[in-house]
């Protein structure tokens, strides 16, 4: 049984990060501590940067290291990828098991299941290690039917107009 409070951002268009991280300076700002995983994000030099100045509060951790999107990686870069996002998750885990944090940020984490590196089962785990004072963000494209049902609030990202 899910404990904590799941929030979801999802959906094909921008913004989905940047709602998470509202989130995360709004907690940050009433005393909360606030950890965020970045799953499947390439190289952004200049949010990485940003993010970074906002430590102690805000601590990000990042898992992919290769600057190319997963989906452009070649088998050998892409096996080594996902043992890397594996061990975000493993990481994750650990950190909800310890209570490190009151607020975990798992930003693109939906991709690791529309990729195949973890399941929907492995989610629903990593969610039962949350205790209830825990504020749990997930943000990703896609969203299976099994992971929204766990959560407490959905909201869908999408472009109405772009250039």
């Amino acid at each position: 049984m899910k404990k904590g409070t799941l929030q979801i951002y999802y959906g094909s268009g921008k913004g989905k990060t940047t709602a998470a991280l509202g989130q995360a300076i709004k907690e940050a700002s009433r005393g909360r501590s606030v950890f965020v995983v970045q799953f499947l994000k390439g190289r952004q030099p200049e949010e990485i940067q940003f993010i970074q100045r906002l430590e102690p509060e805000i601590k990000l951790f990042r898992f992919q290291r290769r600057e190319k999107a997963f989906e452009d990686l070649d088998p050998q870069e892409r096996t080594e990828e996902t043992m890397n996002m594996k061990n975000g998750l493993n990481f994750a885990k650990k950190v909800l098991v310890t209570g490190e944090c009151d607020v975990l940020i798992l930003d693109e984490i939906l991709g690791l299941v529309e990729y195949g590196i973890a399941t929907g089962e492995d989610i629903k785990a990593l969610l039962h290690e949350s205790s209830e004072n825990t504020e749990i963000i997930f943000t990703g494209r896609t969203l299976c039917r099994e992971i929204m049902d766990l959560a407490d609030y959905v909201y869908q990202i999408t472009a109405l107009k772009e250039p």
